[in-house]
């Protein structure tokens, strides 16, 4: 039902709607699905990466001596890295994208070695 204010109480008239008696809505509660990306990849695996990604930038943001944003431009492709044959083509790899860093980067670069030692690809799966 609509109810309009009278010209007397309002400046201009308003509709209020009201919910008509005997029936309640309820609001619909979405259905949780589970993601796609967690279904293609093993959880675990992307909880690691992620990890990896914070402290990547967590080193980044210290040897750059600024903020995130400010970090320069730069991706250190993980999956690359690990197709790599061995850790001394890893680190070049690594030190050449961290070629205008001023500061020191081998603890980085050891640390990030490390870290992924043992880490899985992220390919997409095959479909069944």
């Amino acid at each position: 039902m609509a109810a309009v204010t009278s010209p007397e109480t309002s400046p201009q008239p308003r509709v209020y709607f009201q919910t008509p008696a005997g029936t309640t809505e309820e609001p619909e509660t979405p259905v949780r699905k589970q993601g796609r990306v967690t279904v293609k990849y093993d959880r675990k695996e992307l909880r690691k990466r992620l990890n990896l990604e914070e402290w990547i930038i967590d080193q980044l943001t210290e040897l750059y001596d600024c903020e995130e944003e400010a970090i320069p431009e730069l991706e250190i492709d993980v999956d690359e890295l690990l197709d790599m044959p061995s850790d001394v083509e890893r680190a070049a790899r690594v030190k050449d994208l961290l070629v205008d860093c001023f500061k020191p980067t081998d603890d980085f670069i050891s640390g990030l070695l490390d870290k992924i030692r043992g880490m899985q690809k992220l390919s997409t799966p095959q479909k069944k």
